[in-house]
């Protein structure tokens, strides 16, 4: 049996190990606190030596995510990471990388915004994200790591789902996720795809006129508004069908629950020691953990509404998840939110004090 390859690693440096690992073939970034240990940890392993993985600074975040459209255009694995006001700068190549339907991976660590904020952890990037982040009707899959090795499973799964289904994936960190340290297992590197290979998993891709095909053509851009509409209605089938099959979510305790809490990432790991505490003084709480984001594990929450006396939504933000929360319980039970902002992290006892208050209990 083969000795298993596990390392003590932080968030962002496992982020490196996976892309090279899964066979990416291009990461183009610029640095931004608090995940700059990406591209520095890329830098160290030198993928284009051993791989071919290209690795490039660019000279902004604008710059790197239409490099990134560019390679993703060809078929090729391309991803890029940033933070908060990075990702900002991105958002209208990502609008246009879904709008041609191409498959990419972008890493945010979040940090405290608005503006350059804090370089400290948060959420507040959740409805950016989630909902789109640039302009017109589209989504991306979004996925909420809550570990270091979460980190490094969700850059494989995040290209396996962008290629499926042609669509750019988030992995939606926090500082703290990127900037832990924990043990992870570090996998075998994957084969990487030749140049045929490429050709025929991705037969949409701008890889040149070939015998069995002529050249591909890859845009945007629709003038007429019909054209337009049914291409906005195809996108809406798709992420119909992504809703129906692609759902990920953990639960902790909730078999038996009276009361349910709701978080992501590292809100979800400090909410499972307050159902501990909680179910020591004899109280029935829960936990329900989205791993993804976009699509939100709506009929779960929905579900345990009927079950419950009351959700409270865990978020380091102002509360925007929250707002999902409550259109998934549609009513079925009362929903509250606790929430810390600009790097501040509740303890615990934060969040049973907020708790008790809102469920009038002593």
């Amino acid at each position: 049996m083969a000795e298993k390859d596990v390392r003590l690693m932080k968030g962002n440096e496992v982020i490196a190990y996976a892309a090279v690992h899964c066979g990416c073939d291009g990461y183009f970034g610029y640095p931004i606190t608090p995940q700059s240990e990406v591209m520095e940890t890329l830098m160290e392993l030198r993928p284009w030596e051993t791989t071919g993985m290209v690795v490039l600074q660019a000279e902004s975040e604008v710059a790197s995510i239409n490099m990134v459209y560019g390679g993703a255009a060809t078929g090729k694995k391309i991803m890029t990471s940033s933070s908060s006001p990075g990702v900002s700068l991105m958002s209208e190549g990502l609008s246009y990388i879904a709008a041609c339907e191409l498959p990419c991976l972008v890493v945010n660590c979040q940090r405290g915004g608005p503006g350059l904020g804090t370089i400290q952890p948060s959420q507040s990037d959740y409805n950016q994200c989630v909902k789109g982040g640039g302009h017109g009707d589209y989504n991306a899959i979004v996925l909420a790591p809550a570990s270091a090795q979460d980190m490094y499973d969700f850059v494989d799964t995040g290209f396996d789902l962008a290629f499926k289904y042609r669509t750019p994936v988030i992995i939606l960190a926090d500082g703290i996720v990127g900037q832990m340290m924990e043990k992870v297992e570090l996998r075998p590197e994957k084969p990487r795809r030749t140049a045929e290979q490429v050709k025929a998993e991705a037969p949409w891709a701008t890889t040149g006129k070939s015998k069995d095909r002529d050249y591909n053509f890859i845009t945007s851009l629709a003038l007429e508004s019909d054209v337009q509409e049914r291409f906005n209605q195809k996108l809406a089938a798709k992420y119909e069908v992504i809703k129906e099959k692609e759902v990920l979510y953990d639960t902790y305790q909730t078999e038996d629950a009276e009361y349910l809490f709701v978080a992501f990432g590292c809100s979800a790991r400090i909410c499972e020691a307050v159902v501990d505490q909680l179910r020591e003084e004899g109280i029935k709480a829960g936990l329900l953990r989205p791993v993804t984001l976009f699509p939100f594990p709506e009929k779960q929450i929905q579900a345990l509404a009927g079950q419950v006396k009351s959700m409270m939504s865990i978020e380091l933000n102002l509360g925007q998840m929250v707002d999902d929360v409550r259109l998934a319980v549609n009513g079925k039970c009362p929903v509250g939110f606790y929430g810390r902002q600009g790097g501040n992290i509740y303890t615990p006892d934060e969040i049973v004090e907020a708790f008790k208050k809102f469920n009038n209990l002593k």
